[in-house]
């Protein structure tokens, strides 16, 4: 007796995959047209009526943008910030976290809620303070003075905390019988079940430090330390703006975040946030 297979999109909306089409497209389209316009002269980029593709196809922006400012530096400093930033966040996200949900004190629980509590604090509220702390300790206009405030973040503090929550007290306790310390229990057992807690937070640290403006432009006040957003933000002038030239300089900039995505999307579609050991 044979049986007929099922369609394999059976009970698939064609309405719901239409409007998710269209929200998709929505999304895309600005990206694409900041994409095309890096390839349009600066004649035609406010020249009526508009045109999504180039009608003559010119790298002239990017060739400008290299060569003028030198992006090998720019590249090199903020790579330098968020590379080393993001594996001490990493790092020490995983340690706080991991010492807030397995060792029972009453003041570690206390000093959780405060830390939580700076989450509701606007960045620029604390933002005095944390320029004369480092002004104070001799890092102001240094690599290091970005590097420092950005290492501990309440986000991945309390993603390891809630994650390693979820690991039974057992295991440890069976390490611990076998000898083992507690340094070595978390780097052998703990930090690597949290693998893709640590994937994801690395990924939305690298973000943040590549991105970020506001703190490096307080910071730093020397050219040669200048990190990619605000060498940027020198190619807009005060009275003209080469945009042919701001446009390519931009796309440049986003090279290392597509190729973030790509290397790493396999890990975070597949991540399972709720895959440790459980009671």
């Amino acid at each position: 007796m044979t049986t007929t297979p099922r369609p394999a999109f059976r009970g698939v909306n064609p309405w719901l995959t239409l409007l998710l089409v269209v929200i998709a497209a929505l999304f895309a389209f600005p990206m694409l047209w900041f994409l095309l316009s890096s390839f349009k002269p600066g004649s035609e980029l406010f020249s009526l009526p508009l045109t999504l593709f180039p009608e003559n196809w010119t790298t002239s922006g990017y060739v400008t943008a290299w060569t003028r400012f030198d992006f090998w530096r720019y590249f090199a400093n903020t790579g330098i910030v968020a590379l080393i930033t993001t594996t001490l966040t990493v790092l020490v996200s995983a340690m706080t976290g991991y010492a807030f949900a397995k060792y029972k004190a009453w003041w570690l629980q206390v000093f959780f809620v405060c830390i939580l509590v700076t989450t509701m604090l606007p960045t620029e509220v604390i933002m005095p303070s944390t320029f004369a702390v480092i002004r104070d300790l001799g890092l102001y206009n240094t690599l290091a003075g970005i590097i420092v405030p950005s290492i501990l973040t309440a986000t991945g503090v309390f993603m390891f905390r809630q994650y390693f929550r979820t690991v039974p007290d057992e295991l440890l306790e069976a390490a611990r019988i076998d000898g083992v310390g507690e340094i070595r229990a978390f780097f052998e057992i703990m930090l690597p079940i949290a693998r893709p807690i640590a994937i994801v937070l690395g990924i939305f640290s690298f973000q943040w430090r590549w991105n970020d403006y506001i703190w490096p432009l307080i910071v730093l006040n020397d050219p040669n330390k200048y990190t990619l957003q605000i060498a940027l933000r020198s190619i807009v002038g005060a009275d003209n703006i080469d945009w042919s030239v701001l446009l390519s300089a931009s796309v440049i900039s986003l090279i290392p975040m597509v190729i973030l995505f790509i290397v790493f999307q396999r890990q975070i579609m597949s991540a399972d946030m709720n895959s440790g050991l459980k009671d």
